[in-house]
């Protein structure tokens, strides 16, 4: 079970500053969602098949097709720095 105590743990690790009228307001809250939890795993769902949405939704995706950019020079000219046809990035790994 939940008490205040682990509240104020929880609290210090999350590095949230609670009153103690707040501690006191979050205990008996999680103490009441761990109870609902607990509830709910005294429910038998052998029968039940796994889901993640209460209804069916499928995604409306267009084909990925690769096409060159027409336009090469119009997107380098907006770059900080360019050489040749490829953005210049500064090097973050072993930087000399």
């Amino acid at each position: 079970m939940i008490d205040r105590e682990l509240v104020h743990k929880v609290a210090l690790l999350a590095r949230l500053e609670l009153t103690p009228e707040e501690e006191e307001q979050f205990t008996t809250q999680l103490g009441s969602i761990l109870e609902y939890v607990d509830q709910l795993g005294e429910l038998d769902v052998t029968d039940v098949p796994p889901t993640t949405r209460a209804i069916d939704v499928s995604n409306v995706v267009r084909a990925d097709n690769l096409q060159p950019y027409p336009e090469r020079e119009a997107i380098l000219s907006g770059a900080p720095a360019t050489e040749g046809e490829f953005f210049k990035v500064p090097k973050i790994l072993n930087p000399e």
